[in-house]
């Protein structure tokens, strides 16, 4: 095998799995190291910096990072980083001093942000930091858009929301809120360099069954029926309801109904538990609330008397698997179910809507609805018009929505630069050792078996009765430092230095995962099978290194290894090294974050 090249910024990126795992590519373990220091401000900023919303994030994440923590290696719960997240938010204090100001010297490029989403405010805050003019549309009198009008106030409460908008808003960026965008024609024609399209995917999927029509009244689809209740429009529901769908938003959906006087509210999915969209923790605060979900259901007929909703019938259903592993609903002969119900609402996806893109206006659409983009720059065939978020890809979470709004904003100011926005700068990658004696690290490096701490919350009949208190309290900062400690430091990587090595194997002894082999050259595959541990996970490369003495290599796995440091403390000659990696991705106007060590 060829040597590791580790001055490939994406291989020890890649070795920091909650990093690499994270669309917006947040340093995760340097924010935790600075909540266990206590330094939260400095936590919030380098948060900031990459995802924009860490409060808001820190309720309502996805959390793609921590299925790919490397805590999971030892013991099955990962490290809590979104509430974590959460808790860099809440105790960080006043942060106004170190946002930054508006540039004094500006650019005279214009762009328009259609949507005032988590997307368009990436973008907005990007490019308004370095110094171009930006406005944002949107047909709702305040900004957020999803964030503030589909995500029920007992999980992200306003005055987060208006706190983190603000911070965007604050840089200068013009806001016309309550004027929908109708025509992309007229919008070109007001002369903006540059267009951001992310207004989301605003139509909910309804049903079509029979009985459908006749009992329009009492069913509702959800992120519609959501929105009604965030502005108070809708303040009470029946008392037995019907959530059609297994996504995040049909959990939200049957979480406010049974605040809003639902006493019998059941989801059904047509789909098993472990198959739903939906986050496990979704569905676990689902179920704490005492609703059941009842799983593969199809729906057949909804029943109603003279136009009156009284329930819906179901087919069961069973998953059969083709040669091709595609899935297949297929019914089980069983009788029909009949459930009583009141109101139903209908979660079962979204999709796009662009009536006011007039189709002869020069974008181009796939045959899904969505826009023909260029994938690295998000450009779309009229070119200076760009999409992000779950416009531009069908709906996902807000995570992504940010991380596409960086890369856009990144696109577009290149563009006015007058540069291809192709060429994008390479990330910025710092290795810096951690050693601070023979035997002592500037880092917390021990591993233990830490089981995950919950977060508390409220207690159940409180939540149930009023919509807007918060059900999750957050950690508070002891629970926050006893979580911030589970943290495994994985952005200090172990580094090889061959020629300071004498082959002794004391890190062969010592390695509590039996990640390092001093061995023969040869092939991965068959190198992979004669290991100390033989490495299975094909996705994380073998740390490589040629030039010992006695012609072996040295080969590791870094998908195993736990970066406790005991090789660089047991190694005699300092072959070993734990050095601490930074790497931040190339955006526009954004400040650095203060080092944490």
């Amino acid at each position: 095998m060829q040597s590791t090249d580790i001055g490939n910024p994406d291989y020890f990126h890649k070795v920091v799995d909650c990093q690499w795992a994270c669309p917006a590519h947040t340093q995760v373990p340097e924010y935790i190291r600075l909540i266990a220091a206590r330094r939260y401000a400095d936590a919030y900023m380098v948060n900031w910096k990459s995802n924009v919303f860490p409060g808001i994030l820190g309720r309502t994440c996805d959390r793609p990072c921590e299925p790919a923590c490397r805590r999971g290696r030892v013991e099955a719960d990962p490290v809590a980083i979104c509430r974590l997240k959460r808790v860099a938010a809440d105790y960080k204090g006043d942060i106004t001093a170190r946002m930054p100001q508006p540039p004094a010297t500006r650019t005279g490029k214009r762009i328009a942000c259609v949507g005032a989403g988590p997307a368009s405010l990436t973008v907005a805050r990007d490019l308004a930091a370095a110094g171009h003019d930006v406005t944002i549309f949107d047909g709702e009198a305040k900004a957020g858009g999803f964030i503030r009008f589909q995500i029920p106030r007992f999980r992200l409460p306003e005055t987060v929301i208006d706190e983190e908008v603000g911070y965007v808003l604050d840089l200068g960026v013009r806001a016309r809120l309550g004027e929908r965008v109708n025509s992309l024609k007229s919008l070109l024609g007001e002369g903006y360099d540059a267009i951001f399209v992310g207004c989301g995917a605003p139509r909910g999927r309804d049903l079509d069954v029979p009985g459908r029509a006749e009992a329009a009244a009492n069913i509702h689809i959800g992120i519609d029926w959501l929105a009604s209740v965030s502005f108070g429009h809708v303040k009470a529901i029946g008392k037995r309801v019907i959530v059609l769908g297994g996504g995040n938003t049909a959990m939200d959906c049957c979480r406010s109904a049974r605040r809003l006087g639902g006493e019998q509210v059941r989801v059904i999915v047509r789909s098993g538990f472990e198959e739903m969209k939906a986050s496990p923790w979704e569905k676990e605060d689902a179920m704490r609330e005492d609703i059941p979900i009842l799983n593969y259901l199809a729906p057949k007929t909804v029943v109603h008397e003279q136009g009156r909703l009284t329930g819906m019938t179901f087919t069961p259903v069973r998953a059969e698997y083709d040669a091709n592993g595609r899935r297949h609903l297929v019914a089980t002969g069983e009788p029909d179910a009949f459930v009583p119900a009141d109101d139903v609402l209908v979660a079962i996806g979204q999709e796009n809507a662009f009536p006011w893109i007039e189709r002869d206006a020069g974008i181009a659409f796939e045959r899904n609805g969505l826009p023909v983009l260029d994938p690295v720059t998000l450009q779309s065939t009229l070119p200076h018009v760009f999409f992000g978020g779950d416009a531009a890809f069908g709906p996902k979470n807000i995570i992504w929505a940010v991380a596409h709004g960086h890369q856009a904003a990144l696109s577009i100011d290149l563009m006015l630069r007058g540069q291809d926005p192709h060429d994008r700068p390479p990330p910025h990658v710092a290795l810096v050792s951690q050693k601070m004696g023979i035997h002592e690290w500037s880092y917390d490096n021990a591993v233990s078996i830490d089981l995950r701490y919950k977060v508390p919350h409220i207690e159940k009949g409180q939540a149930l009765r009023d919509i807007t208190a918060e059900v999750e309290l957050g950690f508070d900062a002891e629970l926050a430092f006893k979580e911030a400690q589970r943290c495994l430091n994985c952005d200090v990587q172990t580094v090889f230095s061959a020629k300071l090595c004498i082959e002794c194997d004391a890190c062969v002894d010592i390695c509590p995962v039996d990640c390092i082999t001093f061995t023969a050259d040869g092939t991965e595959a068959e190198l992979r099978t004669r290991l100390n541990a033989p490495a299975h996970n094909l996705e994380q490369a073998l740390y490589v290194a040629h030039g010992l003495k006695t012609g072996r290599i040295m080969a590791k796995d870094e998908d195993v290894c736990l970066h406790c440091g005991l090789c660089a403390e047991r190694c005699p000659t300092g072959a070993w090294d734990m050095q601490r990696f930074l790497l931040d991705l190339a955006q526009v106007g954004a400040p650095q974050p203060a080092p944490a060590l």
